[in-house]
């Protein structure tokens, strides 16, 4: 017998997609409209008659620059998370050394530990080593992820011991297994994992509020939010204009990796 559509999960549904939407929608209808009449609460539904002057401005303002900054800083954080963590996970996964489960449960640890806890002492850290005010001090100390390390580890250790074998037998090294076999295993993982810690560095905030004070390194987050905060009144057109163009990266990551991700993500279920 077919059932009817289940009208209750389709409303949960709609109204999820309404709650994440609306805002989105807002902000670009404000980047149409005038900033006066926004900073009155005069904010429409509906675009306004200023078309895209907002994103001129927001372009000659600094956006191209601040664009630049956080991709580049999103991308080397991704790329860093994902090799360290899947040679961290590989060595704990095939490795027979002394320690090796304190090493792992050590790395575990550090998930309970908030990033306002470990903050200060990153930051004397990058003091010392001069990286402070530097593009290399902006991702340097986010590249290691404990997550990351986790889910590579249930990766690897679901590997079949016949594989191992068989690659031992033909004369692969560490090296070879790692390259050859467990990489392309691990491969939609790994696409997986690159959107997420490409999201995670680009929204990063804290840090790089902390640690660069020079205006050339400010990434879009940090963009937006010295936008809003100046003494006079502030361009709110030119801010949500902004904050589209903030959106645009994160939103082609995701689209062209789509089915990557989706595929990660439910071979990590299995």
């Amino acid at each position: 017998m077919r059932r009817g559509p289940d009208w209750l999960a389709h409303a949960i549904l709609g109204l999820g997609v309404l709650l994440f939407a609306l805002p989105v929608w807002l902000v670009l209808a404000g980047s149409t409209q005038d900033s006066a009449a926004i900073a009155r609460g005069e904010l429409s539904l509906w675009p306004g008659a200023d078309g895209l002057a907002a994103y001129a401005r927001a372009w000659h303002g600094g956006a191209p620059r601040m664009l630049l900054t956080s991709l580049g800083m999103a991308l080397l954080i991704a790329g860093g998370k994902i090799v360290i963590s899947s040679l961290s996970a590989f060595a704990v996964a095939f490795f027979r050394f002394p320690f090796r489960q304190v090493a792992f449960w050590l790395i575990f640890l550090t998930l309970m530990l908030p990033v306002e806890v470990r903050i200060i002492p990153t930051y004397a850290v990058m003091s010392d080593f001069g990286l402070i005010n530097s593009f290399t001090g902006l991702w340097v100390p986010l590249i290691a992820s404990a997550t990351a390390t986790l889910l590579y580890r249930q990766v690897f250790v679901a590997i079949p011991d016949e594989l191992i074998e068989a690659a031992r037998m033909d004369g692969a090294g560490p090296l070879r297994f790692f390259w050859d076999i467990v990489v392309p295993v691990s491969a939609a993982n790994t696409a997986a994992l690159f959107v997420i810690l490409f999201v995670y560095g680009w929204n990063q905030y804290l840090w790089p509020l902390l640690v660069a004070t020079d205006p050339r390194l400010d990434t879009i987050v940090i963009g937006i939010v010295k936008m809003i905060a100046v003494e006079t009144q502030a361009d709110w057109a030119a801010v949500m204009a902004t904050a589209v163009l903030a959106l645009l990266p994160p939103v082609v990551v995701v689209v062209l990796m789509q089915r990557w991700f989706v595929s990660g993500l439910t071979e990590g279920e299995k």
